[in-house]
């Protein structure tokens, strides 16, 4: 079946609308990352690179790390971006861009996000990292796209039970696990649980400036869910949504966070730039 125009919406050179990349500008391995200032954070690392593409918030550098060839690929903040750059990935590597039509055999890509979030429990310091189990959706992004198992996962309606007579939740919410063997591979040197995913960066996270939030007891509930021993050990805006779409997609994934501020503690780092370039250097030492 051929994709039409105005689903699947090239450039005049044939690239992906948004990323502005063609297939052969990407590797199997691509980094994520929020920012677009901290792509070259990475790829500074790298040994050469061959791919330089910018369009809008969205950069990408490919190149090649001793014998591991890689992208490293900035996604601008919040979900509806992890929207964009989740479904551009995968159509540049299971979509004929000149046909238009499903390639026979999918393609399962490696997307390693790295970012900064806000820790939810005490224990978990500024500066310190969290690997993601499983993200919790708060953001209603996949209520748009036909995903059952994620709405009905048991998280799900233990969290609705933990909420239970306080709010009800606005938009439905979800959960997607992170790739068993990427979270094995990150496994040292990180905090393990779930991340929550919302879909802004004050009220939705439980800051109140001027704006007065719905549910002042917010980030005390989610502080004290735990499902089988587990809890949700930071706050930040992408996570879910790139578990989501992976999971729907057939993409291996796992997201990898700098605790930058303490919410329980109310401590922010003094120097969350270091805390990323650490960061960094430790995924790029697993990778290579």
């Amino acid at each position: 079946m051929k994709i039409q125009d105005s689903e699947l919406i090239l450039n005049k050179d044939g690239s992906i609308y948004h990323l502005n990349l063609l297939p052969e500008q990407i590797a199997p391995i691509i980094i994520t990352v929020g920012d677009q200032d901290r792509v070259a954070m990475v790829s500074r690392y790298f040994d050469r690179i061959e791919h330089q593409v910018r369009k809008r918030e969205f950069v990408t550098h490919t190149g090649w790390l001793g014998k591991t060839r890689l992208s490293v690929l900035s996604t601008g903040i919040g979900p509806d971006n992890i929207d964009i750059v989740m479904n551009e990935l995968d159509a540049l590597v299971n979509i004929d861009l000149y046909s238009r039509e499903l390639r026979p055999t999918p393609t399962a890509l490696t997307i390693i996000r790295l970012g900064t979030a806000g820790g939810l429990q005490a224990e978990v310091p500024v500066d310190n990292f969290v690997a993601s189990t499983g993200g919790i959706g708060l953001d209603g992004l996949l209520q748009f796209y036909n995903a059952p198992e994620q709405h009905q996962h048991p998280v799900v309606q233990a969290l609705r039970n933990h909420f239970a007579g306080r709010w009800n939740f606005p938009v439905a919410p979800y959960y997607a696990e992170a790739d068993p063997e990427l979270l094995q591979t990150f496994s040292s040197g990180f905090y393990q649980g779930f991340t929550a995913t919302n879909p802004g960066f004050y009220g939705p996270q439980g800051r109140q400036l001027r704006a007065p939030v719905q549910i002042p007891e917010y980030l005390d509930l989610l502080q004290k869910f735990s499902f089988d021993g587990t809890t949700i050990l930071n706050l930040e805006m992408e996570t879910a949504a790139l578990f989501g779409l992976s999971k729907l997609l057939g993409h291996r994934a796992i997201s990898l966070s700098a605790i930058i501020a303490n919410r329980p503690l109310k401590k922010f780092s003094t120097d969350p730039r270091r805390a990323v370039q650490k960061l960094i250097e430790q995924v790029l030492e697993a990778i290579g």
